[in-house]
């Protein structure tokens, strides 16, 4: 997460002019019919927006501006769907204000970066996954929490990185060329939790799960081969 002192007036506007025509276009495209009809569906959005607030909370804060949390999107668009995982971002980040614990102007840039990237990339591997119509649920699960959320970090720092370079108003650090060796301790734990909880939910609760198949991942499959009595 930046500070918005680490970053230009345009940077920060151009945050805002992609952020909101986005979330604008999951609220229409949210399923609201089907959340007020469905108290399990409510129960679920509130209880992932609180999730990933306490997630977004637990984090390291540096002096320069820039905070380093996990993400957590990749599980949530796999449970919510996009619409309702950039909904859910966006509460959570108001939490987060109200809170002091980000910057109101910057909203549109943390937003961009650590709600649309990580949707994006998750639904973009989701939609390639089904496309294959895999019958393993590793598949799903691995593809699709595990490797899309190491995915997601990734671009995000890369990205973030870059609009600090780009702005100038970052001092960047000395051990920049050192910075793929420890790309694997943020990446990691990063994929872990995303995947290990995608994975909980495929064994418990997979019609939690927007996302997920279950008619084709846990139905057994017919054998017309099988020996009759």
């Amino acid at each position: 997460m930046i500070g918005a002192e680490l970053l230009s007036t345009a940077s920060l506007t151009l945050g805002w002019l992609i952020y909101l025509p986005v979330l604008l276009w999951a609220i229409m495209r949210a399923p609201w019919v089907e959340l007020f009809s469905d108290s399990r569906r409510q129960h679920l959005l509130f209880g992932t927006v609180f999730a990933l607030f306490l997630l977004w909370l637990v984090r390291r804060d540096f002096d320069t501006g820039v905070s380093y949390h996990f993400i957590g999107m990749t599980a949530v668009t796999l449970l919510l769907d996009w619409p309702l995982a950039i909904v859910g971002g966006l509460v959570a980040q108001i939490g987060l204000v109200l809170l002091g614990r980000q910057d109101l102007a910057a909203v549109g840039v943390n937003g961009a970066l650590l709600i649309l990237l990580p949707v994006l990339i998750t639904e973009c591997v989701a939609i390639l996954v089904e496309r294959a119509q895999p019958r393993n649920p590793f598949v799903y699960i691995f593809c699709s929490g595990f490797f899309a959320a190491a995915l997601s970090g990734l671009l995000c720092l890369i990205l973030s990185l870059t609009l600090l370079w780009y702005d100038g108003l970052f001092a960047m650090p000395e051990w920049l060329e050192d910075f793929v060796g420890y790309l694997w301790l943020l990446l990691f734990p990063e994929a872990f939790i995303n995947g290990m909880v995608v994975s909980a939910l495929v064994v418990f609760c997979p019609e939690w799960l927007e996302t997920f198949n279950r008619t084709r991942y846990l139905s057994a499959p017919w054998k017309d081969d099988d020996p009759k009595s």
